[in-house]
């Protein structure tokens, strides 16, 4: 068997570990034995690749790819070392824009190459590669930059509003269709760099215009688009397994898109389209009255009398690293008869499955971490809610006020609860930017402070 076939035969068993990969990720008892599937798969690719490479390649191509493993290795490794969970929203949006700068640096040397083809026709199609590639590309690039800087509070979260926004992006992909048809036409230098400027630019407004409280679905989507970026590359490197592993990436990421749509009550196409988050403009002035505060020793009385407990967790539990607390807290109560669980927002903490990597690292049983569809109709009969960190996904104006920025966004319920107590550092509003009128209902107190330290206090009040 020559090389090539070898690499070939290892581009398939690497395919078919990330499909087992994806499988196992699929449930939480799986989901290890799923992170091993694809590390031995990516092993398998990235050996495959080099050993191809060092058959055909000359020695300073070889030099160099070694010298960009050897880079590329060591960065991967010290930003997964020194990365908090917190910071993992924002560093998966910075690894899409990598690759789609990938693709764009792929297509131009797929134009610079200047290949010769048997037929015009297969010529035709190599040019449109390239275009949609870059222009695929671009967008992710830019889009995942703004989507990384949103995240990590550098520039601020609220929607871009410019003048016909939707003008602008619908006329950008009409000015990319008539580009793409006159560079298969006469493939010109000048069209490659005006689609890439005309990409970069929508890529960033695209995202610039989506408020901060729809980021987790941004992210889903450029996750996605990340995914079509490496198919194009794939079809223009001739590479199989760039293009299988790029469709499953992309329609992977599309369907937890649609799924997270669905849960937030958004139009997929309007995610797509960067038209969300700035439908209604909120009313953040309303004044909605005097909020009450209460102590960690008269939180763990309620807790002691109550019969049904549902903790909602948020972004907040994420920051304080209140997970372990949280969890000695569950084992307590559970101890004593009480029945907690605890209800998850399918966006909590930013990121889908945030909420439920930090419980299952610090042991909660998985059997009482319940979405919010499986919770939300219980919380009418629940004696105690304790809403730590959370903020936007707990809020009611969500359902009742129809000029909110978040209205129709489907939140845990649990203003409907005997009794909330709501773990925040401050009166502050959301990442959404809006005010939450739960913390100033009748049978909700505020219990002020860290959360790990608030539930710590509550612990040792037990």
């Amino acid at each position: 068997m020559n090389v090539e076939s070898a690499a070939g035969a290892a581009y398939i068993v690497a395919a078919l570990l990330f499909i087992m990969s994806l499988a196992g990720l699929s449930k939480h008892e799986t989901a290890k034995a799923g992170i091993g599937y694809g590390i031995v798969g990516m092993a398998i690719a990235l050996v495959a690749t080099v050993v191809l490479v060092v058959d055909e390649a000359e020695t300073l191509a070889i030099v160099l790819l070694f010298v960009a493993v050897a880079i590329g290795a060591v960065i991967g490794l010290w930003r997964a070392r020194i990365v908090e969970m917190t910071g993992m929203p924002e560093l998966i949006a910075l690894l899409h824009s990598f690759v789609g700068l990938a693709a764009v640096l792929v297509g131009w040397n797929g134009y610079l190459e200047h290949k010769s083809f048997p037929s015009q026709a297969l010529e035709d199609i190599h040019n449109a590669e390239i275009f949609i590639g870059v222009f695929i590309g671009a967008v992710t690039f830019t889009g995942s930059i703004v989507a990384n800087l949103k995240l990590s509070a550098k520039i601020n979260s609220a929607p871009l509003v410019l003048p016909g926004k939707n003008f602008l992006n619908l006329g950008a992909l009409v000015l990319f269709v008539g580009l793409t048809v006159w560079f298969v036409i006469d493939p010109q230098l000048w069209l490659l760099i005006a689609v890439t400027v005309v990409a970069l630019a929508l890529g960033w407004h695209l995202v610039a215009s989506i408020g901060g409280g729809d980021m987790p679905v941004v992210v889903s989507m450029l996750n996605s688009y990340s995914g079509w970026a490496a198919a194009a590359a794939g079809f223009l490197l001739n590479n199989d397994l760039l293009i299988v592993t790029g469709a499953l990436v992309g329609s992977s990421g599309a369907y937890l898109s649609y799924i997270m749509c669905k849960a937030m009550n958004r139009s997929f196409i309007s995610v797509i389209a960067g038209g969300f988050g700035i439908e209604a403009s909120g009313g953040d002035d309303t004044d909605y009255g005097d909020h009450r505060e209460i102590t960690a020793d008269d939180t763990a009385e309620l807790l002691r009398n109550a019969s049904t407990v549902v903790i909602t967790p948020g972004y907040g539990m994420a920051v304080a690293q209140a997970q372990y607390p949280v969890a000695d807290l569950t084992r307590k109560l559970r101890e004593r008869g009480v029945d907690v669980r605890f209800g998850i927002h399918p966006v909590a903490g930013r990121l889908p499955g945030h909420m439920n990597v930090l419980l299952a690292e610090a042991k909660v049983p998985y059997d009482i971490v319940l979405e919010m569809d499986e919770v939300n109709d219980d919380l009418a009969d629940t004696t105690v809610v304790l809403v730590i960190g959370a903020n936007d996904t707990v809020n009611p104006a969500a359902a009742e006020d129809p000029t909110s920025p978040i209205a129709g966004m489907p939140v845990l319920r649990v203003w409907e609860a005997e009794n909330v107590v709501v773990f925040k550092r401050s009166m502050a509003a959301g990442y959404a930017g809006v005010q939450n009128p739960l913390f100033f209902r009748d049978n909700t107190q505020m219990l002020f402070g860290d959360a790990k330290e608030r539930v710590e206090d509550i612990l040792r009040s037990l």
